[in-house]
């Protein structure tokens, strides 16, 4: 069968017709048939035929034989985060030309959608989602498990984790292999707010990374798991900060920055909930010192540091207008509409023009957090707002606003400032 596939595919490549390569060889039929796996062939045909196409068949089949041990080996050092490994194998397999007539391209594909996703483009990894799910019946049964793992991993890139999670609760376990995805279902549930689930599943994705040595991927579920313990009104606080101090050192130890600045974003907002202000103001710093000032993370950074220092009084009045505008500034050029509103009503507070703070988060900034679906956020600002009305005696107004804290849904997620690995 791979013979006869080799020989197809070479010969489509010398654009050769079964009539051409036959020639004085023997019919087209019985090229037809030798593509096709239909039929017997003698050692001498298959050897006049490759050496009229000039190729070495052995060497060819030993190539083709080891396609699925190399996408394996790409799959692992994606897991592993083994980034040099990942572009090295990445590279040699788009070279490798007989992936096309293996019996690994669907393989091949949803290993590269899951390179895309480790990349953080989910959108390319979307596409490929996209035209594999046409097929997914007819894709053997550990591709069909991946193609669930790598779709739910895309939702929770678009932030729709309960599709996510209904999506990889369809994974065959036994069939799959892989505990890794049970990490991508401790995220999910992480962030609709269903913290013993997320526990369950990050202690199962800790036990795989830890047994596989992967040390990376070990931080990102200690980090997951850590975050669950922050959620219990009745934690240890001394506690959470010293496993966050040993976390960060740990990123330390296996070199990667962008897991220690998310580490210590997160102990700058715990020292925050304790009203510790310089500590929080000392650690957003720091993440802020290992982050591009145009991402995301670095801006929610920024607006933690300026709250610790509005309401600690760590920064004159000048400073914190100027590191404000600075980060508003710089959320209009992410298109972060969410950061937007939260650097304006900053500075609306430091300008103490309170007026213009509830105007403006009652008439523009709720809409957008409540549509955005920030419980932590709606819960602030709608009981800032309620406490404004009681004290300004707008009695309708507040019980309006008490309306929205009584009965809105439960929220997705109660500290959502607080970010997984």
């Amino acid at each position: 069968m791979h013979v006869g596939k080799i020989i197809k595919f070479y010969r489509e490549q010398a654009r050769m017709t079964q009539e051409q390569l036959g020639r004085g060889i023997c019919s087209d039929t019985h090229i037809s048939k030798i593509e096709r796996g239909s039929t017997d062939f003698s050692p001498e045909v298959i050897s006049l035929l490759t050496e009229r196409l000039n190729i070495d068949l052995e060497y060819e089949l030993v190539k083709l034989n080891t396609i699925k041990k190399r996408l394996f080996a790409w799959h692992e050092a994606i897991v592993m985060l083994l980034l040099d490994e990942m572009e090295a194998i990445k590279l040699e397999l788009e070279n490798e030309q007989l992936i096309q007539i293996s019996d690994y391209t669907a393989l091949y594909q949803l290993i590269q959608a899951k390179y895309y996703l480790a990349l953080s483009q989910p959108d390319a990894a979307f596409t490929i989602v996209q035209k594999m799910q046409r097929s997914h019946a007819k894709l053997p049964t550990y591709e069909g498990n991946l193609l669930l793992h790598v779709t739910g991993i895309c939702f929770l890139a678009k932030q729709d984790y309960r599709t996510a999670i209904d999506t990889l609760k369809q994974i065959d376990a036994e069939e799959y292999n892989n505990p890794e995805y049970y990490y991508h279902m401790a995220v999910a549930y992480h962030w609709i707010g269903s913290h013993m689930m997320a526990y369950y599943y990050g202690e199962k994705s800790l036990r795989f990374f830890k047994d596989s040595r992967n040390f990376i991927r070990t931080i990102d579920a200690e980090m997951l798991l850590l975050l669950q313990v922050v959620f219990d009104d009745n934690r240890n606080k001394a506690d959470i900060i010293l496993r966050f101090e040993n976390l960060i050192k740990t990123c330390d130890i296996c070199n990667t920055p962008e897991r220690k600045r998310i580490a210590l974003h997160n102990l700058a907002y715990e020292y925050l909930e304790q009203n510790n202000y310089e500590m929080a103001s000392k650690y957003y710093q720091a993440s802020m010192e290992l982050n591009n000032p145009k991402t995301m993370l670095y801006l929610l950074s920024l607006e933690g540091y300026v709250r610790c220092s509005l309401q600690g009084n760590l920064l004159n009045k000048e400073e914190l207008l100027r590191v404000t505008e600075s980060g508003l500034r710089s959320a209009k050029e992410i298109h972060d509409q969410m950061l937007q509103i939260r650097f304006q009503l900053l500075l609306y507070k430091i300008e103490e023009q309170h007026e213009q703070y509830y105007s403006y988060l009652r008439n523009n900034a709720l809409a957008v957090i409540r549509k955005n679906g920030d419980a932590m956020l709606i819960e602030r600002y709608e009981k800032d707002l309620f406490n404004y009305y009681m004290t300004t005696g707008q009695l309708e107004l507040a019980l309006e606003t008490a309306s929205f804290l009584i009965n809105k849904e439960k929220p997705l997620n109660k500290k959502e400032e607080m970010i997984p690995g």
